[in-house]
């Protein structure tokens, strides 16, 4: 299978598997306070999946490069998201929900370092920025049609959240086929960096061998950005108490943020491959304008704060990672990915909690704090281009 053939297919799977878990986030706060959350409880349970999605992979990572299973980590990551989802919809007391909530996103964490070291195989020979940014965008076509499937199935059923999360069910059984017949076809994708490849399994690995002093400068500059991140949990429950927008219209909006993730994505992975790691310096940027737009009581504000959101996301998602497959060695780089969302992890638990807390007691002083971790985090960026010229 060609590489491109092969980014496509994963990026099909993707895109279902976003159909499925990008669903059941579009109505996460609204969900969490039906069954009796504050904004603080929003915050810091979207905060801590974020969290578990990212920091668990600190053990998923170098469990990846240790064990050369980076197909079995992909499938069980996947196998884990997809069964907690249609639960989420069916359980009725708050603290279930957020359990479930946080163990979709475990699921996340199982997979992801194993998945995007496989893609960093197929993406060396045709340009990494634009790779991944073809399979975020991909995932995104699922993120705006799960959404828009969940607010259709809320309007039908008058609100009721178990069969708006049930039928994503359905997609789910579509990724794990689609991933073992890939897994089948293509069952060794080192074999497209050729004589960069991974090492074979069993053979010795450089466990100990240190990241480059650059790489931790960059994950110092993302876990800043990330801390000063409002989650969409948070801006969701912004709209729906201040009457700004009914439940079931959340998802369409963030089905919107999700068409412009996946905009922002395709652009800044093209320019990536052509001007370097210098377009990231738009991601403070757009990190500073989400509260400042979102959390204000005009309507027309909020959802181009919202919109802003799924422009930062989209440039998250894509270009952040393709930037590590460029700052480590390829034999180490499921533990670098596995180390690099560790130290963001604590950045967005840091993010969830602080904007939700802050959300409660000063959104003008919410918004200077984001405004002074961005400025950071421009700071560190700059650092990491200095260090790594």
């Amino acid at each position: 299978m060609r590489p491109w053939r092969f980014v496509v297919w994963f990026g099909t799977v993707s895109l279902l598997a976003d159909f499925v878990y990008e669903g059941a986030r579009s109505i996460t706060g609204p969900l969490l306070a039906s069954l009796g959350a504050s904004a603080l409880v929003v915050g810091v349970v979207t905060g801590a999946g974020e969290a578990a999605a990212l920091g668990l992979r600190l053990v998923s990572g170098p469990l990846a490069d240790r064990t050369r299973r980076f197909w079995g980590l992909s499938i069980a990551g996947y196998a884990l998201t997809v069964a907690s989802v249609p639960l989420l919809g069916v359980v009725g007391a708050l603290w279930a929900a957020c359990v479930l909530v946080i163990a979709e996103r475990v699921g996340k964490a199982v997979r992801s370092p194993a998945k995007d070291t496989l893609l960093s195989h197929a993406t060396a020979t045709i340009g990494r920025g634009r790779g991944f940014a073809v399979h975020e965008a991909m995932d995104q076509v699922g993120a705006l049609v799960g959404p828009l499937v969940v607010a259709a199935m809320l309007a039908l059923t008058g609100g009721d959240y178990g069969p708006a999360l049930g039928v994503l069910a359905l997609p789910g059984l579509g990724v794990l086929g689609l991933l073992l017949w890939l897994r089948a076809q293509v069952p060794d994708p080192s074999a497209y960096e050729g004589d960069a490849a991974e090492p074979e399994p069993g053979s010795p690995q450089p466990v100990n061998k240190r990241l480059p002093r650059a790489f931790w400068v960059y994950a110092a500059f993302t876990a800043t950005t990330t801390a000063g991140f409002a989650t969409f949990g948070v801006l969701s429950f912004h709209l729906v108490k201040q009457g700004l927008l009914a439940a079931a219209w959340v998802p369409v909006l963030y089905a919107g943020a999700m068409v412009v993730d996946a905009v922002a994505a395709l652009a800044t992975g093209w320019c990536y491959d052509r001007y370097g790691a210098r377009v990231l310096l738009v991601l403070p940027l757009l990190a500073a304008a989400v509260p400042a737009l979102a959390f204000t009581a005009t309507v027309g504000l909020a959802v181009t704060g919202s919109l802003v959101w799924g422009a930062a996301t989209g440039v998250q998602e894509s270009t952040l990672r393709a930037t590590v497959a460029g700052l480590v060695p390829v034999g180490r780089r499921a533990t670098a990915y596995g180390v690099f969302a560790g130290v963001v992890g604590a950045g967005s638990l840091a993010g969830g909690a602080l904007t939700g807390a802050l959300y409660g007691y000063s959104i003008p002083l919410l918004i200077g704090v984001v405004g002074t971790l961005q400025a950071l985090a421009l700071v560190l960026l700059l650092a990491t281009r200095v260090r790594s010229s």
